[in-house]
């Protein structure tokens, strides 16, 4: 049997679980989305964000790239950072990382990656903000897990400087900013760091909201 085939088939047995439990249990998802969260998680495979949290679909709408970035002229980070919080209310923004992150490790070498180049570049940003702190630790595997730490801690600061964030915290004060680290090795999430509209963030971000 082909992957693709076993997908399908997997797919038919789930479905027909679903409506053994509660037979109108389609209809009901058909009617819409009320997603209270809004997850920005890495692209890669070891890191499936419904089954890591235990949740169901609907409950929460997600964005994935490489290393979990928040990039302020990525047009598709962006469009759904602006639907999920203005148009479905979420009240919680998480990224989360993951040690062991393919997209970290890339970025610390000095490999031509070609096109990738141009997104890795954004994680060498933030080792160079905080490379000599990096650069003291020899062992290698601890260097990458607080990088790893470091770069959600910026991409949720990210996530604070920007309009639509901000705007949403003039008005409501929600969402709230989550910073997550999982561990692929155990399986856990860690709670790393959180933002609201009462956080600081550096004065030359802050926009005159109206």
């Amino acid at each position: 049997m082909k992957s693709y085939e076993k997908l399908l088939l997997n797919n038919k047995a789930w479905a027909q679980e679903k409506l053994q439990i509660d037979g109108n249990y389609f209809q009901e998802l058909a009617k819409g989305q009320e997603p209270n969260i809004l997850w920005i998680g890495s692209a890669d495979s070891r890191v499936p964000e419904s089954a890591i949290t235990g949740t169901d679909p609907g409950d929460i709408f997600v964005h994935r790239n490489i290393a979990n970035l928040v990039v302020n002229t990525d047009l598709n980070l962006i469009s759904i950072l602006q639907y999920a919080v203005e148009h479905l209310g979420v009240e919680h923004v998480i990224v989360c990382g993951h040690y062991g992150c393919g997209g970290i490790q890339a970025a610390l070498s000095n490999q031509d990656f070609g096109l990738l180049n141009k997104w890795l570049r954004n994680i060498k940003d933030v080792y160079r903000l905080y490379q000599r702190e990096l650069e003291a630790i020899e062992d290698e595997k601890e260097k990458l897990n607080l990088m790893v730490e470091l770069n959600v801690r910026e991409q949720v600061l990210n996530l604070s400087e920007m309009s639509i964030i901000q705007k949403a915290w003039k008005k409501t004060n929600l969402p709230i900013l989550h910073g997550w680290v999982y561990n692929v090795e155990n399986g856990l999430l860690k709670d790393l760091c959180l933002m609201d509209s009462k956080s600081e963030i550096p004065e030359i971000y802050r926009l005159d909201i109206e």
